[in-house]
């Protein structure tokens, strides 16, 4: 058994690789499995891993048999064929080596031979290299309808009640990433968490349109492939066209889903664009509008002259930078310049010789000034606010007023501002209070228009570089200096975002707010972690209203019509003239009883609906809204909503303003916020650091050529991709090994601190993947071990254990209260932990070691005692792991035998460990007892192991008190200690706590209670040891004087119990080897002298 410092290591730890050795099988464990295992055709009766003695099995077919045979056959021809190679290659290298090279490529492509929603077929665990150990594998089906608790478990379901978690709609513009597969662990731990205790749990799932996304990708492709535009097609043709691309990318995002083991219900599935969805979506628009709570408005929006539509501030990214820049932009084959400041002077009317100078980042937007504003109280300006004095444009026909605004600061620049009011949102504040002239100088693609004068048709980076030369020939232009900014770019295709002035629907939202701040105020929806609530609140006090149009032909359209009079010319910005219907009909009798005896047509609005309306009404459009249906009555409110705090104010904040305005009530109770994953050097996640990892990819494995070839296939600039590929050299040498959806969801849920960004490890998640090894060994040992058994009716206590068995039993039933306590505050990184601790440090490492010595040299009662343990132990593992991986622990729980009247079909609807249920085996005194055995093995062990003594290790144990002193003298503890702590022991000697201690040997202190000791006379070079043992001893010094400067008290408010609890282990076992090294470092010494 290996107790080293590394089976020990917080899972967190990157320094920390997980113990990948096994227990080994032996020959008559192998038969035992044979026998086991010997019926192929799956489990026929609860308890029986196939081939149970006294049951008939399953007849063959002719076509099974010759399948089987031609399967033989090629495995024959195969091995004929490598041992032939292996001989003309003249190999002559270890047989060990060569053998795993075959056994590596042998695996080739796995073929699941059960039927989907079919009884899965259990195959002997030895009957091929997939099943010799641990691959990780992705084919289950699963319990998942809300019916089956309520239809199988009905009492146990009518107490626990509904817990309804919706999943965040991923876009259905393309592939999941790490952050999809985040999310989904988190939901699913929940989801499958309550489902085993007993919960109607419904887990629904679906995609969002995302309609910009999709339309631009689609545009993109329909013009690569037939140089088409979507006018080409017509507004039909284009939407049937997207319709089918978005089927194609849909069954992809499904497929992952299901391969990251989500136990959604699918028969529930919802589509943003949905016949149902969709009808909310009218049904909302226009229920608002005729409350007045929707109007149009004609204001300044987020322009993108690309897209040519509209973006929320959620499309928009902001890209800082200190002084001048130049930047790529979509249209434009030279770079264009950013991050200066240009300050020139207008002449004032009528006053020849006399200027005012302004400073501005964009030159090209003065040809949409219409005032220049100063501060009331600035004195250098005062006599031109009184005189009403005005400032000549110098290349259009316009004169612009001088007015003052206390917005203006005098001491920034010269105190005098330009203001544009239709193309700054700042100016457009000033120029409504002041009444100024809005001038548009754009068209939707970028150029300038009519207002541009002598600059028009140029587009707008060019006319920046045109004015300012004109300036300068007019000699207006003062200076250029630089001038730190943040530059707002379309994150779907980086053009440079334009504030532009558009007719559009907007949403009030200080009304709708204040109902949403009081609900979270109130308790009623609880926000996790706190500082989202802080983030939730801060937005929700300064909200402004919402912009829903989006000029797009890819979503819902707006179900708004323009009432055109006949005989006059209307403004289409005048809210006045617009009617809103579910139908046609209903808009047109609302717009023949507003404008009676009026002759008019109806244009419908062209444009879409902001994604995000949609979205805000996904928890209950998805349950039937509008609709009164039993979906809606039993399932909503929600129970949870898991998503990134990013967009905790633009989808959270409106799912709950939209849910108490619509329904009456809140959407969920609960609001769990993950955080951002951030690769390994803590950069966020871009395609253009080729950090972006695909989950499938981690799931099962690839080279590190294949990553290159995927980057290549994108569209990265030729710097990026060089930058790109570096990173995957640097992060992925080897590529990235297969790791499997269990390892992938555990590693995620670890991550999960509720603290800030996850720093991203390939490494730490295939440290899981061999955890999933470990479990997979460890069961097959114990079944092994279990021969013909039969488990006890109920989980009970005989009162005949053994200390290890009560020991064992005492850490299950307190690994399910804490695991339990964990996952109810949604410490998913603590939950995590208890698991692995459970699992590997005690029932592995140590329990399983234990038993072997009673299994085989113990009376029949003991060993029928410590197999009923063994299985306990086991079974309350698999339990407690099923959330986090659920494929392992399924295929497990499959083979192992069930307890009498147990028709459990499978571990995702068994009963998790309960601490009511376990309370039996609560025993702290067993625990103190046999931690102090496991403690002083893992001292002898850590000995033999520094100093590399192999065999013949002669070792002490000396207690320092009475009490631990009477442990150590009890009849197992000798055998106990001996059978944990390795084969280089030859000699245990127990000491009294007044006996001197050895002299010449190397010293390890296990906390308080004893010091074990290892004679190290005549086997190593001192000197060598002492300059050894001082360097780590100031390494460790150094380690626990760092440590405690961290955890100060400022540090302990910061962070989360993970956090502290991984912490405080540094720093004990820094002390601890602090104290070892220094003890040794005297004995060392003494022994030289002597």
């Amino acid at each position: 058994m290996a107790l080293n410092a590394a089976s020990h290591s917080v899972i967190s730890n990157k320094a920390a690789p997980i113990n990948p050795a096994t227990p080994p099988v032996d020959s008559d464990t192998n038969s035992v499995l044979a026998s086991i295992n010997a019926d192929p055709t799956g489990q026929n009766a609860p308890g029986r891993d196939g081939g149970g003695k006294g049951i008939d099995r399953k007849v063959k077919t002719e076509k099974e048999l010759e399948k089987e045979r031609k399967k033989a056959e090629k495995d024959a021809k195969f091995k004929t064929k490598k041992a032939a190679q292996a001989v003309a290659s003249g190999d002559k290298g270890g047989e060990k080596k060569g053998k795993k090279k075959v056994d590596e490529e042998q695996l080739g492509e796995y073929v699941e031979e059960t039927k989907k929603g079919g009884k899965k077929i259990l195959k002997p665990l030895d009957s091929s290299p997939f099943t010799k150990a641990y691959v990780p594998k992705v084919d289950k089906e699963g319990f998942y309808r809300p019916e089956y608790n309520v239809e199988h478990r009905s009492e146990l379901a009518k107490k626990k009640g509904n817990f309804t978690i919706p999943i965040p709609p991923p876009n259905v513009t393309g592939k999941l990433h790490c952050g999809h597969a985040l999310a989904t662990a988190l939901q699913d731990v929940l989801i499958r968490w309550h489902r085993m205790q007993g919960y109607q749990t419904l887990y629904l799932p679906g995609c969002d349109h995302a309609g910009i996304s999709t339309q631009s990708v689609v545009e993109k492709m329909l013009w690569r492939r037939q140089k088409k535009t979507r006018y080409d097609l017509g507004r039909p043709k284009f939407l049937e066209t997207v319709m089918e691309w978005k089927n194609d990318h849909h069954d992809w995002i499904v497929s992952v889903l299901k391969r990251m083991g989500g136990s959604f219900d699918w028969t529930r599935e919802a589509f943003t664009m949905d016949e149902n969805l969709s009808t909310a979506v009218i049904e909302t628009f226009v229920w608002l509008h005729e409350e007045g709570l929707i109007y149009r408005s004609n204001r300044l929006v987020n322009w993108c002259t690309q897209l040519n539509t509209a973006l929320s501030n959620l499309e928009v990214d902001n890209k800082e930078i200190s002084g001048r820049t130049l930047l790529d932009v979509p249209g434009y084959e030279r770079k264009v310049e950013f991050g200066v400041l240009t300050s020139f002077k207008y002449p004032i009317d009528g006053k020849k010789g006399e200027y005012i100078t302004v400073a501005t980042t964009r030159p090209e937007t003065m040809l949409g000034d219409t005032a220049i504003a100063v501060h009331p109280n600035d004195d250098r300006y005062k006599h031109l606010i009184k005189t009403g004095a005005k400032a000549k444009h110098p290349f259009l026909d316009r004169l612009l007023p001088i007015i003052a605004d206390n917005y203006v600061d005098s001491a920034f620049g010269t105190g005098a501002v330009k203001i544009t009011p239709a193309h700054d949102p700042n100016d457009f504040a000033i120029g409504k209070r002041h009444n100024l002239e809005f001038i548009n100088i754009l068209t939707d693609d970028g150029c300038l228009n009519h207002n541009g004068g002598p600059f028009k048709g140029q587009k707008r980076f060019d006319a920046r570089s045109s004015v300012v030369d004109k300036l300068m020939e007019l000699g207006l232009f003062v200076k250029k200096e630089d001038n730190a900014m943040k530059i707002p770019l379309c994150n779907k295709c980086g053009d440079i975002i334009e504030p532009l002035q558009k007719p559009q629907w907007w949403m009030k939202m200080k009304e709708l707010s204040k109902p949403a701040i009081q609900v979270v105020k109130d308790g009623e929806i609880k926000i996790r972690p706190e500082t989202s609530e802080r983030a939730y609140y801060q937005w929700m006090g300064n909200i402004n209203d919402w912009c829903l149009s989006r000029q797009l032909w890819w979503g819902h359209q707006i179900p708004a019509y323009f009432v055109r009079i006949q005989g006059r010319d209307d403004d289409s910005s005048d809210n006045e003239l617009w009617v809103t219907g579910r139908t046609l009909e209903e808009a047109t009798k609302k717009a023949e009883d507003k404008f009676q005896g009026e002759k008019f047509t109806l244009e419908r609005d062209e444009d879409v609906l902001d994604t995000w309306f949609s979205s805000g009404l996904w928890p209950f459009s998805t349950l039937g809204w509008p609709k009164e249906t039993n979906n809606l009555e039993e399932f909503f409110p929600t129970s949870v909503l898991e998503t990134g705090w990013d967009i905790l104010p633009f989808w959270v904040a409106r799912m709950i303003f939209l849910s108490l305005k619509l329904t009456g009530k809140i959407p969920f109770k609960e609001v769990y916020c993950h955080s951002f994953i951030r690769d390994s050097e803590g950069r966020k996640m871009s395609k253009s650091l080729g950090n972006v990892v695909d989950p499938i990819d981690i799931m099962t494995g690839i080279s590190l050529q294949e990553l290159k070839d995927k980057l290549r296939i994108g569209n990265l600039d030729p710097k990026e991709l060089k930058t790109a590929e570096k990173y995957q050299n640097t992060a992925f040498p080897q590529g990235i090994p297969q790791c499997g959806a269990d390892a992938l969801r555990m590693a995620l849920c670890a991550y999960t601190t509720g603290g800030g960004d996850i720093s991203f490890d390939i490494s730490v998640i295939h440290g899981y993947r061999k955890f999933c090894n470990k479990i997979y060994q460890a069961t097959k040992y114990v079944l092994g071990r279990l021969g013909e058994f039969t488990p006890s009716n109920t989980v009970q206590k005989t009162g005949k254990e053994s200390l290890s068995e009560r020991w064992i039993l005492h850490k299950l039933a307190t690994a399910s209260k804490e695991t339990n306590e964990h996952l109810t505050v949604r410490d998913f990184s603590l939950a995590t932990q208890v698991g692995y601790k459970y699992f590997l440090n005690n029932l592995c490492d140590v329990f399983i070691e234990n038993s072997k010595a009673i299994l085989e040299h113990g009376s029949a009662e003991q060993k029928e005692s410590a197999k009923q343990t063994l299985y306990t132990a086991l079974e309350g593992g698999l339990l407690l792991l099923h959330p986090f991986m659920p494929f392992l622990t399924e295929e497990l729980f499959q083979r192992i035998p069930r307890r009498q009247d147990d028709r459990t079909p499978s571990i995702t609807v068994a009963n998790f460990p309960e601490f009511a249920t376990l309370k039996v085996f609560h025993n702290p005194w067993a625990e103190k007892e046999y931690d102090l055995l496991v403690d002083v093995s893992k001292g002898l062990r850590s000995l033999t192991a520094e100093y590399a003594i192999k065999d013949s290790a002669q070792t002490f144990v000396h207690p320092l008190d009475d009490t631990t002193h009477s442990i150590l003298q009890a009849p197992t503890s000798r055998s106990s200690i001996l059978s944990l702590s390795g084969k280089a022991i030859s000699s245990l000697t127990l000491l009294a706590p007044s006996d001197p201690s050895p002299t010449g040997s190397a010293v390890y202190t296990v906390g308080t209670s004893a010091t074990v000791y290892l004679d190290i006379k005549g086997r190593i070079d001192i000197d060598k040891e002492i300059v050894k043992a001082k360097d780590r001893l100031k390494k460790a010094n150094e380690t626990v004087e760092r440590q405690r400067k961290i955890m100060d008290e400022s540090w302990k408010a910061k962070v989360s119990e993970a956090v502290k609890e991984t912490e405080r282990e540094r720093l004990r076992v820094a002390e601890l080897e602090s104290g070892n090294f220094g003890k040794s470092i005297t004995q060392f010494e003494n022994l030289k002298i002597a």
